[in-house]
């Protein structure tokens, strides 16, 4: 016995033809907005020397801290790199309390550009990284904890693209958050490190900088290491519960 479809019920169904997809006209117009934003930061915002930003935290007294991070975190929510303001804390602030702003400047803007992120979409955000989007979506796709950490502790890749990657591809906020934090932290500190060496560049300054870089090297190795053996068990895995083989019921 057949059943006919009722053609009213199927038209109901359907999409109304001519209907404006306002999401997509929304996102493609956020898209240009980011754009034309990151442009202009580009070409007309200049950090200021690592003399100006230690003359604005004096400035502030005892809010130097705040503004500080502040300042950090807007500079890392954008792609303008980062590396200024926290060698500007080592010189500023030493390493302990420097890498302690430096960290926390840095996650919150890491945050940030993940919620923005969030809000775009994927098909927004893999356009608007352009020649980063290859590499962020083969090491995020599917991927958590350690993509991101391999991702934080790899050379020559900026902060912002792992950022805006982590929300499109959907990365969890605390895989993110606990990722940033614990692979930020050695970057952090070999760059604060260099910037208190370069303002007392004496043994024990010396002897932190390189023990930083050293210990940065090492976690690239092991997380990389730690992530691509992720990635090839996920296909075997996947493999193994679709073979019927696998299950056998008792008798």
């Amino acid at each position: 016995m057949t059943t006919t479809e009722d053609p009213e019920e199927t038209h109901a169904a359907s999409p109304a033809h001519g209907q404006v997809p306002w999401g997509t006209v929304l996102r493609n117009v956020a898209l240009v907005v980011v754009v034309l934003v990151m442009i202009w930061l580009a070409f007309n915002v200049r950090l200021p020397s690592i003399a100006g930003i230690r003359a604005d935290v004096d400035a502030a007294g005892a809010w130097g801290p705040i503004v500080y991070v502040l300042l950090y975190a807007a500079v890392a929510t954008t792609p303008i790199p980062v590396t200024i303001m926290a060698v500007a804390g080592g010189m500023i602030f030493g390493v302990p309390l420097g890498t302690l702003l430096s960290l926390i400047g840095v996650v919150t803007g890491c945050l940030g550009g993940y919620g923005i992120a969030r809000l775009l979409g994927e098909r927004t955000v893999m356009r608007l990284l352009g020649s980063h989007a290859a590499v962020v979506e083969d090491r995020l796709a599917g991927g958590g904890f350690y993509a991101v950490c391999t991702l934080r502790l790899m050379p020559g890749i900026p902060y912002w693209p792992v950022n805006y990657g982590s929300g499109a591809l959907g990365v969890t906020a605390r895989d993110f958050l606990v990722a940033t934090v614990l692979a930020s932290l050695p970057g952090q500190l070999s760059l604060v490190a260099v910037g208190a060496f370069m303002g007392s560049p004496d043994v024990p300054h010396g002897v932190v900088l390189g023990c930083s870089w050293a210990l940065v090297i090492v976690l690239t190795v092991l997380a990389f290491r730690r992530w691509r053996g992720t990635r090839a068990q996920a296909p075997a895995e996947g493999d193994a519960s679709q073979d019927p083989g696998i299950a056998v019921g008792k008798a």
